[in-house]
């Protein structure tokens, strides 16, 4: 862990740190927003939309090419045919989660991979029904936990149970996670988390928290939304039953971006296990024979229900090219480098003007509170070239990404709020 001093609160600190730095050249393979005065902006967004990576528009042109010269016969024919263009994201994929190559699938957008998911991992029972989530869990996520409690018959007030933070904090200490779930002992049905939450930065410790799960006779799944590109996974060993991702923050798809999923191996031969089912999940030698009855593809496969979209394949594709040439453990490391840089930038130049609530173990996001009212202070950001954002009822969301921010972002961001306070 590198340990920041006054010494480091200077500009010529920082641009000598980035000029030591051997992953600085990532920088260079992505789109920044202009700033009001025409020049580069700071950007500290991609917690909400990743920089769309160079390659992108060839690799979506690419495909328009193939579109353009083969028409349908692009399904098999180009650079890279369309029918199994999914299967170029897998092992990225795999490594981005810690799982196996059978074990994931791009597919889908998030919230729909999470009602997927639900239908195979939420089970209830008369007396074993209840769902675990965070405090401060993204509203799509309880959206969607209250809707499949209704859908099951049950009242969501009773079914749903949040997170209790510790108390005088926002977050919840780790040994208090595994405490509520033993409470909840025969009534427990899932625990559902997101990983980081989207309001504290704070992340969870997969493997307690699953084998807790386990140990009280429930299933445990995660949103990986924050997660995914973000820390360093390992869900298979980690032996989570199930993860669901987007892939337009930390993996820089674009806006929509194609999400993903993780179904531990252990499920997915379950003859019995319930399952939403539609043709792109079937058998793919005899998938065009149209056949009547459903052949699963023994792999997370099984659970796609239509062709992919290529275009938003493509723009993930050169993304991906990214990652593996940067790999999760490198990221993450830098990731820790920054983040505590900006965090000791921040207390050291803005005082008790903010507070971060972020707690140790989080990835590259910090949220902050300020004294000031920060939905106007974001307008203000804005106007001075710097994009970050605003969470009621009063959080600013600030995140370093590993692969394109830098030092000299961190330490310019400092100064503009230092400025504006």
């Amino acid at each position: 862990m590198t340990i920041y001093n006054s010494k480091h609160n200077h500009l010529d600190s920082a641009k000598a740190m980035d000029g030591e730095d051997s992953m600085k050249h990532f920088r260079s393979k992505f789109h920044f927003p202009k700033a009001p005065n025409g020049g580069e902006g700071l950007y500290f967004c991609g917690h909400s939309l990743g920089l769309m990576p160079k390659d992108a528009r060839k690799t979506i042109e690419t495909e328009l090419d193939s579109w353009e010269k083969y028409g349908v016969e692009g399904h098999f024919e180009g650079p890279f045919p369309w029918l199994p263009y999914h299967e170029n994201i897998t092992k990225s994929f795999s490594k981005l989660v810690g799982a196996k190559e059978s074990e994931v699938i791009a597919m889908n957008t998030l919230t729909v991979n999470l009602h997927m998911m639900m239908i195979s991992f939420y089970r209830p029972t008369k007396t074993r029904y209840k769902i675990l989530i965070e405090n401060n869990t993204f509203p799509s996520d309880k959206y969607a936990v209250d809707s499949q409690a209704r859908f099951h018959g049950f009242n969501p007030s009773d079914t749903i149970v949040e997170l209790k933070p510790t108390p005088g904090k926002k977050t919840v200490e780790p040994e208090d996670v595994l405490r509520q779930i033993r409470e909840l002992g025969d009534s427990l049905a899932l625990v559902m988390l997101g990983n980081c939450n989207y309001l504290s930065g704070q992340c969870f410790n997969f493997a307690d928290i699953a084998k807790a799960a386990h140990e009280n006779g429930a299933l445990c799944g995660f949103n990986l939304a924050h997660g995914v590109g973000n820390l360093l996974l390992n869900l298979h060993d980690d032996d989570v039953d199930f993860a669901v991702w987007c892939s337009y923050k930390y993996l820089n798809s674009g806006p929509g971006g194609i999400a993903g999923c993780f179904i531990h191996e252990k499920h997915i031969t379950e003859k019995n296990i319930p399952r939403f089912e539609g043709w792109w999940g079937t058998n793919k030698s005899t998938r065009f024979k149209m056949g009547p009855n459903f052949d699963a593809i023994p792999t997370a496969e099984a659970w796609q229900l239509s062709n992919p979209p290529i275009f938003q394949l493509a723009s993930l594709r050169a993304s991906m090219n990214i990652f593996d040439e940067a790999t999760m453990p490198a990221l993450r490391a830098r990731g820790d480098k920054l983040t505590g840089y900006l965090e000791y930038l921040l207390k050291e130049n803005c005082g008790e003007r903010l507070s971060i609530i972020t707690p140790k173990e989080r990835g590259s996001m910090l949220c902050v509170q300020l004294k000031d009212d920060p939905k106007k202070l974001v307008k203000v950001f804005t106007e001075k070239g710097v994009l970050l954002d605003f969470r009621e009822p009063d959080i600013l969301r600030i995140t370093p990404a590993p692969l394109y921010n830098n030092f000299e972002d961190c330490y310019k961001l400092s100064q503009i709020i230092k400025e504006t306070l």
